[in-house]
C-alpha cells in the first residue's frame, strides 16, 4: 500500500483550480475559511448529493409513480457511485473503505429496524427486513467524506494511540449498538474511552497556505453536530422515523452522541484500509 491514495490526475487538476480561484478572487481575510468550506464541501460531495436526493424527490414524488421513492433513491445513489469511479473523483483506496462502512452500516439498520428503534414508512422493491437498500448509502456518504477529507486536507494524526487499541475501541462501540438492548448501556464508559484514547491526538490540516490543527475528540464533535442537522433532514421528510417520533419533531439530541460514537467506527474503518496514510508520524514537513 502507498503512503498516501493519490487521487488520478484529473481530479487533483480540478481540485487546484478550485482552489486557485479561490487564492485569486477572494479577500484575504476571508480566503482561509472561504477555503476552508469549499474543501468541506467538496469533502462532503456525495453525502450532498444523497440529502438532496431525498429532500427533492420528497417534494416532487406521487404515490402513484410505477417507481417507488425509495427504489430512485437506491438508483440514484448506486448511479452516484458508479459516476464517482468512472470520473475518477474516488479513489479505488476510498471506495474500499465505502464499502466496508456501507456493510456495516446496513448490517446495523437490519438490526435496529427489526428491534424497533426506527423504521421506514414508505414501500420499496429494493427493501431488505424492512431496510430500503438505499440507506446502506447514507453510512457510506460517511465514509466517503472521510476518506476523501484526510486526502484535501492533507490530515496527519499525531500522536497516534496503538492501533490495536483503535481496533478494541471501534470493535466495543459497535457491539454496544446492539448489545444495549439486552444488556446495559455502556455507552458513558465508551465515551470516557475515546478521550482516553484521543485525547492528545491532534489532527493537523492544510487549507491552503497554511498548517492547522484541532483536537481529534472536537473534530468528531463537531462532524457528529453536522451529521444530526443532516439526519433532521431525513426524519423531516419522513424518509425515516424514529419510534414514537413524528416527521414535525426534531431529533433528540441524544443521536448527537450516538453519532459521535459511530464517527469512530468510521475513522478506524478508514485506518484499516488507509493505514499508512492515518498513523504514519508528523515529520513536520508539507
Amino acid at each position: 500500500m502507498t503512503d498516501r491514495p493519490t487521487p488520478p490526475r484529473e481530479t487533483r487538476r480540478l481540485e487546484r483550480r478550485m482552489g486557485d480561484w479561490a487564492r485569486r478572487h477572494l479577500p484575504f481575510g476571508l480566503r482561509e475559511f472561504t477555503m476552508f468550506v469549499l474543501k468541506q464541501g467538496w469533502a462532503c460531495l456525495f453525502g450532498g448529493l444523497l440529502l438532496a436526493a431525498i429532500l427533492i424527490s420528497k417534494a416532487v414524488w406521487q404515490a402513484d409513480w410505477v417507481l417507488t421513492r425509495y427504489d430512485a433513491l437506491f438508483l440514484f445513489a448506486l448511479a452516484a457511485q458508479a459516476l464517482f469511479l468512472w470520473l475518477r473523483l474516488e479513489t479505488w483506496e476510498e471506495a474500499r473503505v465505502i464499502l466496508l462502512f456501507h456493510l456495516t452500516g446496513t448490517a446495523m439498520e437490519w438490526f435496529k429496524v427489526g428491534a424497533g428503534s426506527w423504521a421506514y414508512p414508505e414501500p420499496g422493491l429494493f427493501k431488505l427486513f424492512g431496510v430500503p437498500l438505499f440507506s446502506g448509502f447514507m453510512y457510506a456518504s460517511v465514509g466517503s467524506y472521510m476518506a476523501r477529507v484526510i486526502r484535501i486536507f492533507d490530515m496527519r494524526f499525531t500522536p497516534y494511540p496503538p492501533f490495536w487499541l483503535t481496533l478494541l475501541l471501534a470493535g466495543a462501540i459497535y457491539v454496544n449498538f446492539f448489545a444495549h438492548h439486552f444488556l446495559p448501556d455502556i455507552r458513558l464508559v465508551l465515551f470516557a474511552a475515546t478521550l482516553l484514547l484521543f485525547g492528545r491526538t491532534r489532527i493537523y490540516f492544510r487549507i491552503s497556505d497554511r498548517d492547522w490543527w484541532m483536537p481529534l475528540p472536537l473534530a468528531a464533535f463537531l462532524s457528529s453536530l453536522a451529521l444530526w442537522v443532516a439526519e433532521n433532514i431525513g426524519t423531516l421528510t419522513g424518509t425515516w422515523l424514529y419510534a414514537g417520533q413524528r416527521p414535525d419533531m426534531a431529533v433528540s439530541f441524544a443521536k448527537i452522541g450516538s453519532w459521535y460514537l459511530l464517527l469512530y467506527v468510521a475513522f478506524v474503518t478508514v485506518s484499516v484500509v488507509l493505514r499508512n496514510r492515518i498513523t504514519r508520524p508528523d515529520t513536520g514537513q508539507r
